[in-house]
C-alpha cells in the first residue's frame, strides 16, 4: 500500500484497540474509512483532470500535424485539378441507367395475384 507491512498494520490495530477502546473502535474505523474514501475520490478526480489535459494536448498536437500535412498536400495538388475530377464523376453518375421493371414481375394488383 504505502510501504506498510502487515506487521506494522497489526501493531497499529493493537495500539488503536488499547488507546481507543473496543467501544469506540468501530466508530473510529468508520470515520477513518470515510476519510480514506474522500481522499481516494479527490485523487480519482485529480487523475481524471490530468488525463483530460494530457488527451487535449495530444489532440492539439495531432490536429496541428494534420493541418501541416493538409497544407503540404494542398500545395502539391492545387484545387483547380480537383474541380475537373468532380465534373467527370458527376457526368459518370448521370449516365447510370434507370431501374427497369423485371420481365417476370406480375403487374396485377395484389388482391388479384395468385398465392405461392
Amino acid at each position: 500500500m504505502f510501504g506498510i507491512d502487515s506487521i506494522e498494520i497489526i501493531i497499529v490495530a493493537i495500539a488503536a484497540l488499547i488507546f481507543i477502546g473496543p467501544k469506540e473502535l468501530p466508530t473510529a474505523m468508520r470515520t477513518v474509512g470515510r476519510w480514506v474514501g474522500k481522499i481516494r475520490g479527490y485523487a480519482r478526480h485529480f487523475n481524471a483532470g490530468i488525463d483530460a489535459v494530457v488527451r487535449e494536448a495530444e489532440l492539439e498536437a495531432m490536429e496541428k500535424e494534420w493541418r501541416e500535412q493538409n497544407a503540404r498536400i494542398m500545395a502539391k495538388y492545387p484545387a483547380a485539378d480537383f474541380a475537373d475530377d468532380e465534373v467527370m464523376t458527376d457526368k459518370a453518375e448521370d449516365k447510370k441507367q434507370p431501374d427497369l421493371p423485371l420481365e417476370d414481375e406480375d403487374k396485377r394488383p395484389p388482391g388479384e395475384r395468385e398465392l405461392p
